[in-house]
């Protein structure tokens, strides 16, 4: 693991639940090193975790020949060379989103760690929400009929603070601000439910003074299906502590969730009386995704355990049982998402529309 702090944390709490929450599992977790670079923190957090080692030098976990999975929550600035490198090594990689801080990067951490023919998965664990997965069979089920409109927005307000002086506020080190932070995830669900974008219309605007990121972005997508769309992401919206909200409207029917209310899907199906309006679905029965390794209907779960899905599914991976893609991320997924979030930026300078060009190997 490389990364102790909020998604060090997060990926840890999961490979320590897989080992008994997903009896049997595909592949039993070692927790073997972990690195980071305050020598005191990195220490205390292995102790805490429960990995074996620790170290201050991430070059320890490519040497390893023991390690067969590297996972990198590290800052965006620390995504590209040390994924590449562990791939290159033989090592399996998942890397935190965004994958790189713009396309360009994101495009080479693809194109070299597919050529080491490894697994790999770009962490967008809202892939892994039952209500989000849930979504998905519905609409390949047809239920929704075609797709007209997708609306998704991703609201904090922990970044009005101008004093704030973390990694996340440094454009070297994360490339940008709510847009790679939290509009990526709204992109990448956008991409997971919908399709590709073609299209993109933006603004990007920072507020604070002094900040050399932004705080917040608006675009509105067509996809290449047809479908328009809406994409927002702000970390300054007061109120709104972690409110990711979707909305998707077909010919048939229509789907919205709020991941504020996580286990909840909102179904409206347009072949009965319209006056009923939305169904909420409480996403905790046996047959839903991801539910045969929690608890009885009705006793939800939680954030954390999204990454245990999402993890636990790597492994199926690594172990044969499945691709990663195309229910995983793969850094192919990554990189897409890159490639429309430049584009947001891109518009943004213009003030015109912008046609989105997607790269291959």
């Amino acid at each position: 693991m490389l990364g102790y702090a909020f998604m060090g944390k997060a990926h840890s709490n999961a490979f320590r639940k897989i080992a008994y929450m997903t009896w049997p599992p595909p592949l039993m977790p070692r927790l073997a090193l972990i690195a980071g670079r305050n020598d005191e923190a990195v220490r205390e957090a292995a102790e805490r975790y429960g990995y074996e080692n620790w170290t201050t030098d991430w070059h320890d976990l490519i040497a390893d020949p023991s390690i067969g999975l590297f996972d990198n929550g590290g800052p965006n600035s620390v995504h590209a060379e040390p994924t590449i490198l562990a791939a290159q090594a033989g090592k399996h990689v998942v890397c935190e989103k965004p994958l790189g801080r713009d396309a360009e990067e994101s495009h080479r951490i693809w194109r070299e760690v597919a050529a080491a023919g490894v697994k790999h998965m770009c962490a967008f664990n809202y892939r892994f929400v039952p209500a989000v997965r849930l979504a998905r069979e519905l609409i390949e089920a047809g239920e929704l009929g075609d797709i007209r409109h997708f609306r998704g927005r991703y609201l904090q307000d922990w970044g009005d603070d101008p004093s704030l002086d973390t990694w996340r506020f440094h454009p070297d080190e994360a490339g940008s601000g709510a847009l790679g932070d939290l509009g990526a995830h709204v992109v990448d669900l956008s991409r997971y439910l919908v399709g590709e974008i073609a299209t993109v219309s933006a603004l990007v605007k920072t507020f604070l003074p002094g900040r050399e990121v932004d705080d917040a972005i608006e675009a509105a997508v067509e996809f290449e299906n047809g479908a328009v769309g809406t994409i927002e992401s702000s970390r300054l919206a007061l109120g709104r502590r972690n409110a990711f909200q979707w909305e998707i409207n077909g010919t048939k029917g229509s789907l919205y969730f709020d991941m504020e209310r996580l286990n909840e899907l909102q179904v409206f199906k347009a072949d009965g009386d319209r006056a009923r309006g939305f169904k909420t679905v409480l996403v905790t029965e046996a047959n839903h995704p991801f539910l045969e390794h929690w608890w009885p209907p009705g006793h939800i779960i939680g954030w954390g355990d999204t990454f245990v899905n999402e993890l636990h599914h790597m492994l199926e991976a690594i172990a044969g049982k499945h691709e990663v893609g195309p229910h995983g991320a793969t850094f192919e997924d990554g990189y897409r998402a890159a490639e429309v979030c430049d584009a947001i930026v891109r518009s943004n300078a213009s003030g015109r529309r912008e046609q989105i060009t997607y790269r291959g190997l």
